[in-house]
Parts: structure tokens; sequence; C-alpha cells
């Protein structure tokens, strides 16, 4: 039996929620489907990104974003500034993050300007260690579109 529910529309034009049913909410929380940089990508310039980026191939810049992975296989040289950076892979440069994690299988050469910082047996870190209220303060993200990186 059809019900006549679906023939009905409210009074702006849409369609109303059926009775029991839940309209779905974006979720502000909810983290998105990362930007990938595959193992055969060698990128040659800054990347910026205001999600999630996840390196598992060659970058020779710096990387901005609010929550960066960099892979077993990554090699980064440049500095990466984000909110929480994940390092299973190489990093030749500075990182700066309120959450900074160093995995076992990680290398990294460069200061860490950090708020929390935690570092796995058998990392390797050759630097220093700088534990700051807000590591993030004086640092300005790229603009983007200013035809940075382009020769300009």
């Amino acid at each position: 039996m059809l019900s006549n529910f679906a023939n009905k529309t409210g009074p702006n034009g849409s369609t109303p929620t059926p009775p029991g049913a839940q309209r779905a909410t974006p979720r502000t929380n909810e983290r998105t489907t990362p930007s990938v940089i595959g193992p055969d990508l060698t990128v040659i310039g800054n990347l910026v990104s205001s999600g999630q980026v996840q390196v598992d191939g060659e970058v020779q810049g710096d990387i901005h974003g609010t929550h960066i992975v960099i892979g077993e296989q990554a090699r980064i040289t440049g500095g990466i500034v984000s909110e929480e950076v994940v390092v299973r892979g190489t990093v030749m440069g500075s990182i700066r993050g309120r959450r900074v994690m160093l995995q076992a299988e990680s290398k990294v050469e460069g200061d860490i300007y950090h708020q929390t910082l935690a570092i796995e047996q058998g990392a390797y870190f050759e630097g220093k260690s700088r534990r700051s209220q807000d590591p993030l303060s004086g640092v300005q993200r790229p603009e983007i579109g200013n035809g940075a990186g382009l020769g300009q």
C-alpha cells in the first residue's frame, strides 16, 4: 500500500521528513577524506591544505594543513606546520604542531615545536624539542592563488 506522504510537499515546496525518520545533519567535527600524495609522486613546491594530507611520496617544500600524516615510504625536505602531525617516514626540516607523534619507523632531522610530543621506541630524532603553549603562533599560512611558487 502506497502512502500519500510521498506526494505531499511542505509550504516552501520541500518534501517533509516522514514520521519516525531523522534528517541527515552534517557533522562539523567529522574529518573529511584526506588529500593523498601517492608513493609514485614527487612534489617540488609548497603544499597548503585546509584539511588532512597523507603523504606517501616525496615533497620538496613546506606543508601546511590541519592533520598531516607522513607515510613510511615518504620523504619530506622542508617544514611542516599543522595542528596534528604523525610521522612514519623521513622529515628533513622543522615540524610545528600542537600534537606531534613520531612513530617507530620515523626519521626526523630538524627541530620540533609542539604542545604535546610522543616518540615511540625505535624512532630516530636529531634536533631540538621545543615545548610551546602555541607552537603555531607567528607562522603565516601561505596565500593560495597569489602566484607563489610559480616563478612570479
